[in-house]
Formats: structure tokens, sequence, C-alpha cells
């Protein structure tokens, strides 16, 4: 006699309890789906939350970044620079580094101190390891010149990658 797998189940259906049961297959069926899915659910959440961690990661540095950027004051003015550098990676790092002595000279000229009132920041687009981020800062500018101040506003487009863990600007350019 010659026996398949569905041969097989018939014959043991037929000895009378001897074999497996209809019962115990689907049982088992569907004990594999349900680990399948609890997997799969796992796997999910976990995602959603290294995503979710990610979205406040990008969006707090680059609002740190653009505070550091429209809050130089002439006093500490290496530190100011230094603080935004540090936020910085890649060319756009590079370029703040070399125009250091400039920002510091202009800042140092007019005594300018800034103080930022808001900021507000939106991810346009992420993926993985990239994002693209608006910041919009409100802030006020004194000087000598100007005691009272001076409103200013900012709005910058900034290009954030994950660097060793850390979300650093990439590119930046101000949007009109």
């Amino acid at each position: 006699m010659k026996y398949g797998a569905t041969d097989a189940v018939d014959a043991a259906a037929s000895r009378g309890g001897g074999g497996v049961s209809i019962a115990a297959i689907v049982l088992g069926v569907l004990a594999a789906a349900l680990a399948v899915a609890t997997v799969f659910a796992g796997v999910r959440y976990w995602s959603a939350g290294n995503e979710s961690d990610d979205r406040k990661g990008v969006l707090q540095s680059a609002r740190q970044t653009g505070v550091n950027l429209a809050s130089i004051d002439y006093r500490t003015v290496q530190q100011g620079i230094g603080r935004v550098t540090s936020g910085m990676t890649g060319d756009i790092k590079a370029q703040w580094a070399t125009q250091a002595k400039q920002i510091a000279d202009i800042a140092t000229k007019s005594q300018s101190t800034s103080s930022v009132q808001q900021v507000h920041a939106g991810i346009v687009s992420m993926d993985g390891g990239s994002a693209e981020v608006i910041v919009s800062i409100s802030a006020t500018t004194t000087s000598p010149k100007v005691p009272n101040g001076q409103p200013r506003y900012y709005r910058f487009a900034m290009d954030m990658s994950k660097v060793k863990g850390k979300w650093l600007v990439s590119k930046m350019g101000m949007v009109p």
C-alpha cells in the first residue's frame, strides 16, 4: 500500500485514534500562526519605538543647532561657534570652522547679542539615517546702536545625518 501525506492521515483516522487527529493538526497550525503573528507584532512595535526616538532626536538636534546659530554673543563668541559646529558634520562643519574668525570679528566689532524667543521645527522627510528639517526661529538682537533690540526671524532648511547615534546637520541653507 502506498502512503502519501493525506493517505497517512486518513489511515491513522481509520484506525480509530491511534494516529494524529485533525484537531491536533489544526491546533498545531494555529499555534504556528500565532507565533508568527506575535513575532511580527513585536518587530513592528520595536520599529515604531525606534522611529519615534529618531523623530524626537532629529527635531531636538535641529532645534538646538538653530538656537545656537541665532544666539551667538560677542562676549562668548568662541564658545558660541563651538556649540554651532558641535551640531554639524561633513562639509558644513568644515565651512563653519573656516569662517569662524570672520564670524567672531563681526560679532565682536558690532558687540551684538541675541536671545531666542521662539523655536519651531518640523520634519519634511525622514528615511533611516537621514532627515530634512525646517527650523523657524524668532530672536531679538541688541547692540550699542540698538540697545532696545531688534526682532530677527530665521528659517533654516537642514539636512540631518545620524552619525554614531547622534543627529547632526550635514547641509544647511536659509529659507526665504
